[in-house]
């Protein structure tokens, strides 16, 4: 069945981890966590495609583990810190897994993050269309209606005869 759409699919450079996500790559994660014990890290280095079939896996999702495809599998369910377990199983830092996943060198992205990170002038959205500017110029000019203060609750007369009491030692 094809992925719903949501309104922040239109982020560009980032698959939101969702429930629908989360069900979509529970073999993915699964799969990752399981990394976490060294002899699974060995099983799996000796016999990778062997190892996969352990796990409930799409034939994409497979793919994408075997030919270390890290944002295809955050596109197909992975969790970010699950997915890390996979690139340090082959021995990369998580920075150099970041600076594949967005096309730069390590030292690149490293100095793009120690600056602020990306720009977002162009990374609002991959259709074009400004999910954060007003939909019409009504919107820009509307006034905002004023807010009708809340009725104070009067407090009980238990509890004031009780403080009273206190209060009077």
């Amino acid at each position: 069945m094809p992925r719903a759409q949501h309104d922040y699919d239109d982020i560009p450079g980032t698959f939101v981890f969702d429930a629908e996500r989360s069900r979509q790559g529970y073999g993915i994660n699964m799969f990752c966590m399981s990394l976490m014990k060294d002899e699974n890290r060995k099983a799996f280095k000796a016999n990778e495609a062997e190892y996969l079939k352990k796990f409930p896996l799409t034939p994409e999702q497979a793919t994408a583990i075997l030919n270390r495809e890290y944002n295809r599998l955050l596109e197909l369910g992975g969790n970010i810190y699950f997915t890390a377990k996979l690139g340090a199983t082959d021995g990369h830092s998580f920075r150099h897994l970041a600076a594949t996943m967005t096309g730069a060198s390590q030292d690149d992205y490293a100095k793009m993050m120690l600056g602020g990170g990306r720009s977002v002038e162009g990374n609002r959205s991959k259709s074009g269309r400004d999910k954060l500017a007003p939909k019409s110029a009504k919107a820009k000019s509307a006034k905002p209606k004023a807010v009708k203060p809340k009725a104070v609750k009067p407090k009980s007369k238990a509890k004031s005869r009780s403080k009273a009491r206190s209060k009077r030692g």
